[in-house]
């Protein structure tokens, strides 16, 4: 792994850190990939089963780097194309992880930053965190992360905040939805830990295919989704871990996902 990507292991929690802080871990075309790989490899690992996404120092990711930013105003479309699909392929690894994503927001996420937020299924964030889609002010837009942002927080706020590019508060955040848990410095990683724990209650399956039905229900007609949903529950009930929570429960015992997570 790039060490412009950190990663450590405790249990089955892996912690994924940007790690540049020098430049409050903007954004490389490195970093990209590397983060990208990251969480496409995870899926398949049965020794993981929450991702903590974090940033080393004090902000958690700058947006994109100026050295790159100004080497790309040399790029041919096509590279600015692929540099495009690269970004929204990151966002898309990150939003489509079959693992729980926990955002340990602790400092400032700006453009591709908060962008990296808006793909966590959970997020909790410092009170003097910064947040802001400050791609206007550059004359450009928050084009491939538009997507997975506005699904977090509706095209009105978006409006707002990609119109006029302007920074906002941890507790705006939290107002808008981008955010879930807003804490002092001090009590970040308790809270990063209680939120872990509650993910570790869970059946890992259960949650993967809950975070894929999630996706294929929002916003969609209720009538198209009846053939989906009811062939998921269907699998659910037949599957071991549907099996397995039934008889724990019948049996006042704890299902084998819990044995391992008090």
């Amino acid at each position: 792994m790039s060490d412009v990507v950190a990663l450590s292991q405790t249990g089955s929690v892996l912690t994924v850190a940007l790690n540049r802080p020098e430049v409050h871990n903007a954004m490389t075309p490195e970093m990209v990939s590397g983060l990208t790989a990251v969480f496409r490899e995870v899926n398949s690992r049965d020794d993981v089963r929450v991702v903590v996404l974090t940033g080393n120092g004090r902000s958690f990711c700058a947006g994109a780097d100026l050295a790159f930013m100004r080497a790309a105003a040399d790029y041919t479309f096509e590279q600015n194309l692929a540099d495009g699909q690269a970004i929204f392929d990151l966002m898309q690894a990150v939003d489509e992880c079959a693992k729980p994503v926990v955002g340990r927001i602790n400092g400032a996420a700006i453009g591709g930053g908060a962008g990296l937020v808006s793909c966590c299924d959970i997020v909790v964030a410092v009170e003097r965190a910064k947040f802001g889609f400050s791609e206007v002010r550059l004359g450009i837009a928050p084009a491939v992360i538009s997507p997975f942002v506005m699904a977090k927080i509706g095209p009105a706020n978006a409006r707002e905040l990609f119109l006029t590019g302007e920074r906002f508060d941890a507790h705006h955040a939290h107002r808008i939805g981008l955010v879930h848990h807003v804490v002092a410095e001090e009590e970040l990683d308790e809270k990063i830990a209680e939120r872990v724990h509650a993910l570790l209650q869970a059946a890992p399956g259960a949650q993967a295919d809950i975070k894929k039905l999630i996706r294929t229900v929002a916003w969609q007609p209720k009538e198209t989704v009846r053939a989906f949903t009811a062939e998921l529950i269907a699998r659910r009930r037949a599957s071991e871990e549907g099996k397995e929570g039934m008889s724990a429960f019948l049996e006042k015992r704890k299902p084998w996902w819990q044995e391992n997570h008090e």
